[in-house]
């Protein structure tokens, strides 16, 4: 397959790479973000700029519209552009004090009518490194939020209430790897144009991260902590209990539901997969750039466990102590504990060895998780649940923040490569340059770097595709996008706005216009029907077969889009060996 280039950048003054421990961290830590008989949905029109809506283009927020009954109370809303907008409504009780570490439990419920117009609190997590460079910031425009534990909310759009109509439910989990970010983290979120073109629920949910989500305490007291590890996995469980029991009302379908995440929400979902406590509560699944395939082993989990009972001088025979120190201090022992006992390797992140690089995941404890997810094999658990899943084509290493990328040389290139691969590096070089042979030196060294994310994702649809149970659908997106002279490239989270239909809401990614807007049809379009049938084909894309491991068929996703047979066999399989 040739693969196209970005745009040169116009200053062509010496490269400079970051090479340094710090300097790859500051880079990956920017991104480590039941059918119905409904016909397919039709093709999209690349010729309409924006999205069909409503003559009346405005917000409604009253006392006495947009309200639903709730298993906890009522909740009101609003409407713009006649989507009902529900947000920061509880599906859990706070996980402060006593909760603290615990498996999430249900809200208590509240006598009156509850407002649910804005986000609600947030997990706290360490500070984001990308506010510190600028053209990174200009591209995600990140929403932070506010902070605090009491952070079970869920964020909800939809075409209608209270009608007894059954949509398909999208339920997105954010990326961050498990320890950053949130649903409301990206303007890509937003679910009003998705909810409109499908006529789908969409929801977006906040959960517990890193220490608060992931701290394995379970060896320092069995009978009180024997789940601590994974309680941010059992809140997102909860959270489709949530929508089981209450999605009728807000005019969805419990009995179609779609869970879909990016990165670390893509590893979100490949947990679930595999967990007991959510068979049933979900019938499709997508995995965009997140194909981790397995989870925290005991003694790694419990090693940083120590350490952050260590920098907080608590007893290991005491940990209980742990549920009343100040969030605050908390999060800043566990940033130190992490840098001491489970420090990121250089480089971009090696989704071969992800757990590695994330340090707080969902952890094998012999009754959440019993096993890695989909290590060796997929989880048969959900055998029965069709799965898209895929990548995009320079993922980590971009150009964003570097000037000066796309004037490497080929002698820079083969330099680079040499500190991962050493003797192989030619080889290396040569493979990937008979994939790409139009490929400028720094085009293909992000290639090269990436290939852990295809290469997981190309696993895990063959590891999908050999239960011969339900379909795999495999894609790779390689659109780049023009802004910053193109030097973004098609980056890690490029995808998320042309699957929800935002590329307008998001233009500082994507340029915005009619070019942006083709594609997000098309994408969106996919997973809407994907949502739908379990089959995100459609009449304005070519077939898309189902995963067959012999041909490794993927949709290329970009201006123009075609499926590829085994496009890039021969590098995976070098990169499986050497890498």
């Amino acid at each position: 397959m040739s693969r196209k280039n970005s745009s040169p950048a116009a200053n062509t003054s010496p490269l400079e790479i970051p090479t340094t421990r710090r300097s790859w961290m500051k880079s990956a830590a920017l991104l480590l973000g039941g059918a119905t008989a409904t016909p397919l949905l039709p093709a999209p029109d690349p010729t309409q700029a924006v999205p069909k809506k409503s003559s009346q283009d405005r917000i409604i927020a009253s006392d006495t519209k947009s309200v639903v009954e709730t298993t906890a109370g009522k909740v009101r809303g609003y409407t713009r552009n006649e989507i009902h907008i529900f947000k920061g409504i509880p599906y859990g009780a706070t996980t402060a004090g006593k909760n603290r570490f615990m498996p999430p439990v249900k809200p208590d419920p509240w006598p009156s009518v509850r407002s649910s117009l804005h986000y609600g609190s947030v997990c706290p997590t360490p500070p984001r490194a990308g506010w510190h460079q600028d053209e990174s910031s200009f591209l995600f425009q990140w929403d932070d939020g506010q902070p605090g534990e009491d952070c079970l909310r869920v964020n909800l759009w939809t075409p209608a209430i209270n009608d007894h109509r059954k949509r398909p439910v999208m339920v997105w989990l954010h990326p961050g790897g498990f320890a950053t970010g949130s649903g409301q983290e990206m303007l890509s979120f937003d679910g009003e144009n998705l909810a409109r073109r499908g006529d789908v629920v969409v929801i977006t949910l906040n959960h517990r991260l890193n220490t608060f989500g992931f701290l394995n305490l379970a060896q320092f007291a069995p009978e009180q902590f024997a789940v601590s590890a994974n309680v941010g996995m059992l809140d997102q469980v909860l959270a489709l209990e949530w929508v089981r029991d209450n999605i009728s009302n807000f005019g969805g379908d419990p009995a179609n539901v779609m869970i879909f995440g990016q990165s670390g929400g893509g590893g979100k979902v490949t947990a679930l997969m595999a967990m007991p406590a959510a068979k049933g509560l979900f019938h499709r699944a997508a995995v965009q750039s997140g194909s981790f395939l397995q989870a925290a082993t005991q003694d790694e989990s419990t090693k940083l466990a120590a350490a952050v009972l260590d920098e907080l001088a608590i007893p290991k025979s005491d940990p209980a102590q742990i549920q009343s120190i100040p969030f605050e201090r908390l999060l800043n022992a566990s940033i130190a504990a992490r840098q001491k006992a489970a420090p990121r390797p250089p480089g971009p992140p090696d989704y071969n060895r992800s757990i590695r690089v994330l340090a707080w995941a969902p952890v094998i404890d012999g009754s959440i998780l019993s096993s890695h997810p989909f290590d060796p094999q997929a989880p048969a658990i959900s055998a029965d649940v069709p799965l898209l899943v895929g990548s995009v084509l320079n993922e980590f290493l971009t150009a964003t923040d570097r000037p000066d990328a796309f004037s490497m040389t080929d002698a820079q290139l083969a330099q680079q490569l040499s500190e991962r691969f050493g003797e192989h590096t030619k080889e290396v070089i040569a493979t990937f340059r008979a994939e790409s042979p139009q490929a400028r030196p720094f085009d293909l060294y992000s290639i090269i770097m990436a290939s852990s994310v295809r290469g997981t994702a190309v696993k895990q649809a063959q590891r999908k595709a050999a239960q011969s149970k339900a379909p795999a659908y495999l894609y790779w997106l390689t659109w780049q996008t023009p802004v910053l002279d193109g030097r973004p490239m098609a980056f890690h989270c490029s995808d998320i706005a042309f699957v929800f239909d935002n590329t307008e809401r998001c233009e500082t990614m994507t340029g915005g216009g009619p070019r942006a807007q083709a594609l997000a049809y098309k994408v969106s379009t996919a997973w809407l029907n994907f949502a739908r049938h379990g089959d995100p084909n459609h009449p304005g894309l070519p077939k898309w077969p189902a995963f067959d491991s012999a041909t490794a068929p993927t949709m290329i996703l970009d201006d123009t889009c075609h499926v590829c047979q085994n496009p890039d066999a021969a590098s995976l399989k070098l990169i499986d060996a050497v890498g």
